[in-house]
């Protein structure tokens, strides 16, 4: 915010999220925006969106999608915010659900920021209908900036919509000294693996728990400790049970602030071979405590690590790739020390909250009249 403009006079731009409690990688993006310093130079607000963070029937949840865009609506004449920045991702929900607010944004004027965080590629979403793939072009090229995580999306996008204005700005984390690895790391008789995110099948913790069991038979310790809720966690403790690794693997439920932050100074390897992602803030928060991750070559992860500098790659669906990684890193604790400190100088070099803050300025600056500026 220029000097001597008040809060009041500060462009107001409206986000549109879950809630800010959720545990999502959404949500802790939003949380960034907000405790950034662009919230110094723009009036910040947040409306709402999806199930995540909301304790609702089915009801409840039927009425909430069929009354929502008339609630924006209104929210949006009443604080009259110059842009609307939609938070979404390319999945069949999310995406049908933001073309409502997408909708009602455009028919009210408001210049909209369409923020893709992760999903499938634009030409694989709808493979067998042309009215679909031509109705999502449109919403690419009718939005006034599509930001998008990954080098490998921004060229993806590029081919399936050269018109629309693409901008890559990338997730980040606030790097401090609570971020400094520990002079400890690597130094227990196991091996400390964690995951800490939304429990589905498709980040790869199936494979990861199955990958403990085979290094159990090796006589490899191993101790996985799985942070987060979800769907799918109710397979993960029947998988647990099935492999008999009930003193190996430890479900803790979600985690936030000081508990997480306790959680990445104790562990060494993030394991992470998801089957597709944006860029998950697990991997820059543990990469941030000199966490080595062990992770799948999807979405925006090749951006962030290489493979043997800062952690290990291997391909997803694959628990015996997985196992073979996890064991070299058990075994050669020095690579470990070393591609763990590799990998805090990687987040803490690029991926710190003041880049966040400058690209996103410059770009609301950008969508701005001369006389918003002021």
């Amino acid at each position: 915010m220029a000097e001597g403009t008040s809060a009041r006079q500060a462009p107001a731009v409206l986000l549109l999220g879950p809630a800010r409690t959720a545990p999502s990688g959404v949500a802790t993006h939003l949380n960034q925006l907000f405790s950034s310093a662009l919230s110094e130079r723009f009036r910040l607000s947040q409306f709402q969106v999806g199930s995540e963070g909301r304790r609702e029937s089915a009801a409840g949840t039927v009425l909430r999608l069929l009354f929502s865009p008339l609630a924006l609506m209104v929210r949006l004449l009443r604080t009259r915010p110059r842009i609307v920045h939609i938070n979404t991702s390319l999945d069949f929900k999310g995406y049908w659900r933001d073309l409502a607010y997408l909708g009602v944004s455009k028919a009210l004027a408001r210049r909209v920021v369409y923020q893709i965080h992760g999903g499938a590629l634009p030409e694989e979403f709808f493979p067998r209908s042309g009215v679909l793939r031509a109705l999502l072009r449109r919403v690419l090229v009718r939005s006034d900036a599509v930001v998008l995580l990954a080098e490998r999306e921004m060229s993806a996008y590029r081919s399936f919509a050269p018109q629309a204005r693409l901008v890559r700005i990338a997730n980040c984390v606030r790097v401090d000294e609570s971020s400094e690895p520990s002079a400890h790391k690597g130094s227990a008789p196991h091996l400390a693996v964690a995951y800490l995110g939304r429990l589905t099948d498709s980040k790869g913790i199936l494979e990861t728990i199955e990958a403990v069991g085979l290094l159990r038979v090796r006589g490899i310790e191993v101790r996985l400790t799985i942070a987060g809720s979800g769907e799918a966690e109710e397979l993960i403790r029947r998988t647990v049970a099935a492999h008999r690794l009930e003193t190996q693997v430890q479900l803790v439920g979600e985690l936030f602030g000081e508990a997480k932050r306790a959680l990445w100074q104790r562990t060494d390897v993030l394991a992470l071979p998801s089957y597709h992602e944006g860029l998950p803030y697990a991997l820059l928060e543990a990469m941030a405590c000199g966490v080595v991750p062990v992770a799948s070559a999807v979405g925006a992860i090749p951006d962030v690590m290489q493979d043997r500098v800062h952690g290990l790659l291997v391909p997803p669906r694959d628990p015996q790739a997985v196992a073979r990684a996890l064991g070299e890193l058990a075994a050669d604790r020095e690579l470990l020390r070393r591609l763990g400190r590799a990998a805090h100088q990687r987040i803490a070099s690029g991926y710190s909250l003041r880049r966040l803050t400058e690209q996103f300025t410059e770009l609301y600056q950008s969508l701005l009249t001369p006389a918003e500026r002021r």
